[in-house]
């Protein structure tokens, strides 16, 4: 448990109730260089594909989902993934992130199955199941979450990504999205998995009417879970986006709020060695700031998301545009795989850096980005 009466406690949120905005942003630039010595900014290149939206969790946030046997639900085939799959490949995707809703009529054999067809026939990096739908796997199945993840893992899951955590304490959790995992089983998943030698990212969502305070404890729980298992690669932040939801009506924070949370969470997250910047909600000139606010990675191109854009938010960005945000803040772009391992330094000017990643296979990208 979290000690909310301890000096560091009590530093880190005088730090990020009172501390001048600018001064802050430097403390966490100053961090972001010591764990990032470079110039440079990473972003990846992947797909989001969520095969279904039917679920039973009714998240009080969500504008995605659709209750079972509504006219809206739907799940997507095999071979309609794989043909997303493929559109992506082909505009140069190292990875898909797959998530779904928690939906009580596929078997979980379906999920196995899924995994060992995107294997065999459009093989690529697998960043799918949050924790949530691994603890609906676990619970809908009467099997442990490590076997859930065993199986997964068997079958061609290679990472997990840090969905549904929203803010890791208990009471906002039972009042938003009291059907989901808890805020100490889904931190018990991430680290099972990190166990069974899988990397994971982790995420907070903030704005559903938690204190500043609540968000301290969220962050200083992911520090405590890495310190114990080394798992996390990357942390990611985004407020609520509440149009479309039951929470319609909740006032949105601003990017103050944004860049103030991203300074304190690369402060307090100096053993998770990557912050992603969210632009896709705030932004693209937001996002850029943020690499002055700890952030060190520009996050996807996403060819496709759902999850956001239904509750009204449609920020989006060509390759170009996402480039030249990165250099005009005054780094260095790179693209990278889900590992954060580099496939491609893209130094000179940015129309040099389109011709090379044209070349690379991306040709068509940037118009298909604009209308995915």
């Amino acid at each position: 448990m979290i000690d909310r009466h301890s000096p560091k406690f009590r530093e880190y949120l005088e730090l990020y109730e009172g501390a001048p905005l600018l001064e802050l942003g430097s403390m966490a630039d100053h961090v972001r260089r010591a764990l990032h010595p470079g110039d440079v900014v990473t972003y990846i290149v992947d797909r989001n594909i969520n095969y279904t939206n039917v679920c039973v969790a009714d998240c009080k946030f969500c504008a995605f989902y659709r209750r079972p046997k509504h006219d809206e639900g739907y799940v997507l085939s095999f071979e309609e993934i794989g043909q997303k799959i493929d559109e992506a490949k082909e505009l140069g995707a190292v990875q898909i992130l797959i998530q779904g809703g928690h939906n009580p009529y596929i078997p979980f054999e379906w999920y196995l199955d899924l995994m060992r067809y995107i294997k065999q026939h459009h093989p690529i990096h697998i960043h799918g199941f949050s924790p949530s739908e691994v603890d609906f796997f676990s619970s809908r199945f009467r099997t442990s979450a490590e076997d859930v993840i065993r199986q997964l893992q068997a079958a061609g899951l290679d990472s997990i990504p840090g969905g549904g955590g929203e803010i890791l304490v208990q009471e906002i959790r039972d009042r938003v999205a009291r059907k989901k995992a808890g805020a100490d089983r889904w931190l018990e998943i991430m680290e099972t998995a990190h166990r069974l030698g899988m990397k994971t990212s982790v995420s907070m969502m903030y704005g559903l009417g938690e204190t500043l305070a609540d968000r301290i404890e969220h962050l200083m729980r992911v520090r405590e879970a890495q310190a114990r298992t080394g798992g996390f690669t990357a942390f990611i932040a985004w407020p609520l986006q509440p149009e479309h939801t039951e929470m319609e009506g909740t006032p949105k924070t601003d990017a103050v709020t944004y860049l103030r949370t991203m300074a304190i969470a690369r402060i307090i997250l100096d053993n998770v060695p990557n912050l992603q910047a969210s632009w896709v909600t705030m932004g693209l000139k937001i996002g850029q700031i943020a690499l002055r606010f700890g952030c060190n990675d520009f996050g996807s191109l996403m060819i496709e998301e759902n999850v956001v854009s239904a509750a009204g938010t449609t920020h989006r960005a060509s390759l170009g545009e996402m480039r030249r945000h990165i250099r005009d803040a005054g780094f260095t772009p790179a693209r990278r795989r889900q590992d954060y391992s580099i496939i491609e330094l893209e130094r000179g000017s940015v129309e040099g850096a389109v011709r090379t990643v044209g070349a690379a296979g991306f040709s068509g990208a940037e118009a298909a980005a604009r209308t995915a």
